[in-house]
């Protein structure tokens, strides 16, 4: 039989044995996290809390294990790589870029400290990356690569949405990559689905009501928003003008039509940002960013609200809705 004292011996030594929680483990040692904002990162935003809630479900505690710095460049593009090189002066442990233009930003002011990316286009092709298995260099991360014919698809459902609009707005932010090839994609759709296109480009938050306004002078019967931080961002204020102007909207994000946009068509960015977190807890664990494959969607949603179809006067096709992955009522 074992006596007292050793099963007391015993037990210490299991003690210090046992594993230690992530926060007793970095207790010395404070994270610091680089995030690279184009527009403004605020806790307003849609995909905010999934990207937090991302980290926090793996251990970290804000505060306690980890910090964020934020850079944001209020939706002016050219102050990204000031804002960057600051970023990479201030020595921190790796940098979030939720767009390609940040991405791209943080690319050129550091090779060494790792990169996540979230939410950009063609990874390989913009050059972040050697290839999506195997990255190589220092960045890594989630991709919405949706293919040549997505905003083409998100063309057609509005259309369907809105079948007497042969005006089509498109709301572009020339400062993001993927806008450009997004247009070209678009004219050719819009030859077969018989539309006229209007374009209208916006740089910073200020531009969006003379946007409208001009949109809705011009005739436009519908409007298509293509993805970019600060129209993700301007969710809300997009909302309201599109209401004040009664122009029938799409975007990408679903999180936008639950707050008021009339539809989106897209991946489910929520989870995309959540998923983000982990890129973040397996680069701060130790892992090299060339070994972490990049993601990206699988699976694309179309959201339909009919609280803001009713209020446009506008009338949803049954064939339409029955599509649709949610529809809020």
């Amino acid at each position: 039989m074992f006596s007292a004292r050793s099963s007391i011996a015993a037990l210490a030594v299991a003690v210090l044995l046992a594993p230690v929680p992530l926060h007793a483990q970095q207790a010395a040692k404070v994270y610091r996290i680089g995030m690279l904002c184009p527009p403004q990162c605020v806790p307003t935003h849609p995909l905010w809390p999934p990207f937090m809630q991302g980290i926090r479900d793996l251990g970290w505690v804000e505060g306690q294990n980890f910090v964020i710095e934020f850079r944001h460049a209020m939706g002016r593009a050219e102050q990204l790589p000031a804002l960057a090189a600051e970023l990479v002066a201030a020595k921190v442990d790796v940098l979030v870029a939720p767009s390609a233009s940040a991405a791209q930003a943080l690319k050129d002011a550091t090779r060494t400290i790792p990169i996540v990316f979230v939410g950009v286009g063609d990874p390989v092709q913009a050059g972040f990356v050697a290839s999506m298995a195997r990255p190589g260099g220092n960045m890594t991360g989630l991709t919405v690569l949706t293919g040549p014919e997505f905003d083409a698809k998100r063309l057609e459902l509005l259309r369907q949405a809105v079948p007497a609009a042969s005006r089509v707005a498109v709301l572009s932010i020339p400062t993001e990559p993927g806008n450009t090839g997004a247009l070209q994609e678009l004219d050719v759709a819009a030859r077969t689905l018989r539309v006229q296109l209007l374009r209208t480009d916006v740089r910073v938050a200020d531009d969006l009501e003379p946007a409208f306004s001009t949109l809705a002078k011009e005739g436009a019967a519908a409007l298509l928003v293509l993805g970019a931080p600060l129209t993700t961002a301007q969710g809300p204020r997009v909302n309201d003008l599109a209401a004040k102007y009664r122009i029938p909207t799409m975007v990408v994000t679903r999180e936008l039509v639950r707050a008021g946009t009339l539809m989106s068509y897209g991946p489910n960015f929520g989870e995309v940002y959540r998923r983000a977190g982990y890129y973040v807890d397996k680069i701060l664990r130790g892992v090299k960013p060339a070994d972490l494959p990049v993601e990206q969607p699988t699976k694309f949603e179309l959201i339909i609200n009919l609280r803001v179809a009713r209020t446009l006067g506008l009338a949803i096709p049954q064939s339409l809705l029955q599509r649709a992955d949610e529809v809020i009522e």
